[in-house]
């Protein structure tokens, strides 16, 4: 980094500490702490510089030193002094540049929206009956993540296709930073195979669309009464003759944004109800931030793409053995490791990705 560039990177640090400092005083406000739903926007704001001030004060202190030696390197007159100068130069510019480079990877994470846990949801889309079958693929892959990652899941709703696949499926995953492993999986996952019904060995192609929906707090989406309407309903398919022989189902329009939210495995009303409300939350919460999305100009947009679930993300072609993520460009992966949900160096490569993507973009914006 040049020292122009420096210069306004540590500019930049110090206009977050001075927010991490308003925010601090703002929250001691009993104004702020009276009105829960700014107190928590403030906090997870607060929340989220809180790492960078950290890592900011290092950094001022290895800059203050940095300078100390500096001057002492180019004006005494002292040679054994000037050596152990020029050593501490060089050894505080490499702490420098290593603390630079946790800043940076910072600056492109939310803490706040990484901690979050999810409402995964998975549809069948084209290609009938194969569809709904790898639908059932997908979730045995979701559910062996979150056994590998020791989550807990939940399944929500379901609703099965007549040859035991899933048409929609929707569960809830809860654990350490949930939402940072499985943020980039929203979109149209694809795969190529032979279904067991073909008699001829002929490939087909089908879709699956899944999304991920970061679950919100109740003082972050606020519902109004009269913009929603609920429904109950005897519930079908799996569950047994009390779910099936009471009107338990929960079916939840939201009028303004037309949102329909369905729940009826449970065979209380009233838990499908909650968990029903809890799902329309994250759903509207999805609204409003794609809606942000889309006001950001096309060429600030990341690379990795918006995780909209109508954007093709990844193909798995059986007959080739190989998972092809269409973000990450010349690396495949096996399908069987895949499947299993052994996608940890899948992750790994996207969050590289995208982190590079974001830099380049926030960097720019910070020196320019």
């Amino acid at each position: 980094m040049d020292i122009k560039s420096s210069e306004k990177f540590f500019s930049y640090l110090e206009n977050l500490h001075n927010k991490y400092s308003e925010l601090s005083n703002q929250l001691s406000n009993p104004d702020i702490t009276n009105d829960r739903k700014k107190f928590a926007s403030l906090s997870k704001e607060l929340s989220n510089i809180s790492p960078l001030e950290a890592n900011y004060q290092k950094y001022f202190q290895l800059k203050k030193r940095h300078e100390e030696s500096l001057d002492i390197l180019n004006n005494s007159d002292d040679p054994e002094l000037k050596t152990l100068a020029e050593d501490d130069v060089k050894e505080l510019f490499t702490e420098m540049s290593d603390i630079e480079n946790d800043i940076k990877l910072l600056m492109v994470s939310d803490v706040s929206e990484d901690k979050r846990n999810v409402f995964l949801e998975i549809r069948a889309g084209a290609g009938g009956n194969e569809a709904s079958l790898f639908a059932s693929d997908l979730l045995r892959m979701y559910s062996r993540i979150s056994e590998r990652k020791d989550w807990k899941h939940e399944i929500i709703s379901t609703n099965y296709s007549g040859i035991g696949g899933i048409k929609e499926i929707t569960m809830y995953i809860k654990g350490s930073s949930v939402n940072k492993y499985l943020k980039f999986e929203s979109g149209v996952h694809r795969v190529q195979r032979v279904p067991q019904t073909e008699s001829s060995g002929r490939i087909h192609t089908s879709t699956v669309t899944v999304a991920v929906l970061p679950e919100v707090d109740d003082v972050e989406i606020e519902i109004n009464a009269k913009d929603i309407r609920i429904d109950t309903y005897r519930a079908s398919g799996a569950g047994g003759q009390h779910v099936n022989k009471t009107e338990s189902a929960i079916r939840i329009t939201h009028f303004p944004t037309g949102i329909v939210v369905s729940c009826q495995d449970e065979s209380s009303q009233h838990k499908n109800k909650d968990k029903a409300m809890k799902v329309l939350k994250s759903r509207l919460y999805e609204f409003e931030q794609k809606k942000q999305q889309d006001d950001i100009a096309s060429d600030r947009k990341s690379q990795i793409g918006k995780g909209d679930r109508s954007e093709k993300i990844r193909t798995y072609n059986f007959p080739q053995n190989r998972v092809t993520d269409h973000r990450i460009t010349g690396k495949n992966y096996g399908i069987e490791s895949t499947m299993d949900g052994n996608l940890e160096k899948l992750i790994i490569d996207l969050e590289e990705m995208n982190s590079k993507k974001l830099l380049e973009e926030k960097f720019q914006e910070i020196i320019s």
